[in-house]
């Protein structure tokens, strides 16, 4: 378990830092939604982090999600890693918003375990917007082509954009790809469809989040910056 006194100081230092960004960029610091990132976390430390205010966890893997999930008394469970079709029965019932759909092979499965549920399921695209090849994500050239076969998805609601921006030194080098997402999220937005729902934009993480809001994020995925670096 990590100790109540650091994480406390973390998430301290974090809304800080979010208060200011959220001042430079004109911004209500209500708007901005922090996501616990809990991959390899323990219960007890979780439950600390809901204790000082933080009640939506992200989990990168279906069976951790699963372990965890009954654990943690009225918890907020969103999807963040890479989802194998394969896996999406396992957690669809379980968590509020998947950020990371890549595929229309994956839209597919998500509607079609949605459908027999009888539940329409929030999701964001996620988008490899620096066009990395060792990442996931929907190329930004194939998004619109994917946006125009949305409403073939009943059971789905488009509730935003995801992205993992690169791994940089400095992190206002990642402004520009910050900068690209927010377009695109207004660009959808404007569009006329009914399962499309443009609330999100989910970007940012430890190293780069208060660049990601003075950017036009509204959920920043923080693991490290709250509970110190893992051990893997």
């Amino acid at each position: 378990m990590i100790d109540k006194s650091i994480i406390c100081k973390n998430l301290h230092i974090i809304n800080n830092n979010i208060e200011k960004a959220c001042i430079n960029s004109n911004r209500n610091v209500d708007e901005i939604k922090i996501i616990g990132v809990t991959k390899t976390i323990d219960i007890e430390s979780i439950k600390i982090l809901k204790s000082l205010g933080i009640n939506t966890f992200g989990e990168n893997k279906a069976q951790e999600l699963l372990e965890k999930y009954d654990k943690i008394e009225g918890g907020d469970w969103h999807f963040i890693g890479n989802l194998q079709t394969n896996k999406v029965k396992y957690i669809i019932d379980k968590v509020s918003l998947i950020h990371s759909v890549n595929s229309l092979k994956l839209l597919t499965e998500i509607n079609n375990r949605a459908l027999k549920l009888n539940k329409n399921m929030p999701i964001l695209l996620e988008i490899n917007i620096a066009n990395e090849p060792t990442k996931c994500g929907l190329l930004e050239e194939d998004l619109f082509n994917v946006i125009e076969k949305l409403e073939n998805f009943k059971n789905i609601t488009l509730n935003g954009l995801m992205c993992v921006a690169p791994f940089v030194e400095k992190p206002k080098d990642n402004a520009k790809y910050f900068r690209k997402m927010r377009k695109l999220f207004v660009d959808i937005k404007g569009k006329n469809k009914d399962n499309i729902n443009m609330e999100y934009l989910s970007m940012g993480m430890t190293n780069d989040y208060h660049i990601a809001i003075e950017e036009g994020a509204n959920m920043v995925r923080i693991g490290t910056g709250i509970f110190g670096e893992r051990n893997y």
